[in-house]
């Protein structure tokens, strides 16, 4: 069942994404054809106006199929210099109205994580976590290294804050260390009373692609907190400074891809990803209703999130792609040539198949560890 609730959720992410790009071409004038939830053969349609609805037979995602997506291929074959399209067709339309097509299916992924956000701050959640009071790793693992000892941190101290984040628990303190690896970080504590503030530069985990400061939670300080409820305006405001945290956060964590890291374990695959989601969601529901609400969401939008900035990377095939051509277009009031765009493409294949390849490399590696631990 892992599996099943997994492809549920990314099915339904995608489909989301198709939805805004469905939304965004009706508004554009541009015909719909089809709208299917599913993909594959088609089990059930119905004919509205000008759209076939469908439901396939595949739950995985679904798509959108404007009119005028062969037009492309269509000019390719003929060996046009210009694409030619009727006004109601994808490439007939204004290019700005174009760029607004493609950049509403990954801007509904972004407007689905601020509603899961909203939806947490409404629902309000308990966990447990350990105390913000620390021990320097390298006493408990004398072959660990400790930037916090560097730095003049001490067993005991009680960390305040981070980078001017409030840190309730060792469980912020864990989130925002992450987020900084290879870089300093200012670092402020209560040491018998008083209020110390620390520069750390944090060591970064090339396995993972987080940063670590070599502290540990002290034994046996676990306690039960509560995340605030918040009522309908004040959780709207508290679902949109998440989902600004968390695309900030996102966009830090690719660029750390960059940094030398160990990119199979840092780029999940669908398989890994699949399983993380379903595994998610059953652990959260097997906890209580509010929890498996609150953890299934959290994944959802952070997963929202990652497909926002990916898909409007520059990359021809993404729908950044779509944006680069559309606004090149706009500036120099000249279509790019079909060939043109064709040979382009072939670089965004090359990354979408490098990509989908270190993806499912690193999900066989992380499989076998599995398998090998059993």
């Amino acid at each position: 069942m892992t599996v099943v609730y997994g492809l549920i959720c990314l099915s339904f992410i995608i489909f989301f994404h198709e939805l805004g790009h469905f939304i965004a071409a009706r508004a554009c004038k541009v015909t719909v054809e089809a709208f299917s939830i599913g993909m594959g053969p088609v089990l059930l349609h119905k004919k509205i106006g000008i759209t076939d609805y469908r439901i396939s037979l595949f739950p995985i995602g679904g798509y959108c199929a404007m009119k005028g997506e062969q037009d492309f291929k269509n000019a390719l074959d003929a060996n046009l210099p210009t694409i030619t399209a009727d006004k109601d067709s994808l490439y007939g339309i204004h290019p700005l109205k174009r760029a607004l097509i493609a950049c509403a299916g990954p801007c509904f992924n972004l407007l689905f994580a601020f509603m899961a956000f909203t939806t947490i701050a409404m629902t309000g959640y308990t966990y447990y976590a350990p105390s913000a009071v620390i021990v320097l790793a390298d006493e408990l693992y004398p072959e660990i290294h400790s930037a916090a000892r560097d730095a003049g941190l001490k067993t005991g101290d009680t960390i305040l804050e981070i980078n001017n984040q409030k840190v309730n628990d060792f469980s912020d303190i864990s989130v925002l260390v992450a987020t900084c690896p290879d870089e300093d970080i200012t670092v402020i504590v209560e040491r018998d009373g008083t209020e110390m503030q620390f520069t750390v530069h944090t060591d970064m985990d090339k396995t993972h692609g987080i940063g670590k400061i070599g502290v540990s939670s002290t034994k046996g300080s676990y306690q039960k907190r509560s995340a605030p409820v918040y009522s309908f305006f004040p959780a709207l405001l508290q679902g949109a400074k998440e989902t600004m945290n968390m695309t900030g956060i996102a966009v830090k964590s690719i660029a750390v891809l960059f940094k030398g890291v160990e990119i199979t374990n840092a780029v999940s695959g669908p398989a890994r990803l699949t399983t993380m989601l379903g595994d998610t969601v059953k652990e959260g529901f097997s906890a209580g209703i509010n929890s498996g609400i609150v953890s299934t969401l959290q994944f959802l939008a952070l997963i929202s999130i990652s497909l926002f900035i990916m898909n409007l990377l520059p990359i021809p095939i993404l729908d950044g792609g779509l944006v680069l051509f559309a606004f090149i277009e706009t500036v120099f009031k000249k279509q790019v040539p079909p060939k043109v765009q064709y040979y382009v493409q072939y670089i965004g294949i090359a990354f979408i198949a490098a990509m989908l390849l270190i993806g499912i490399g690193g999900d066989i590696k992380y499989f076998a560890k599995l398998l090998g631990k059993k």
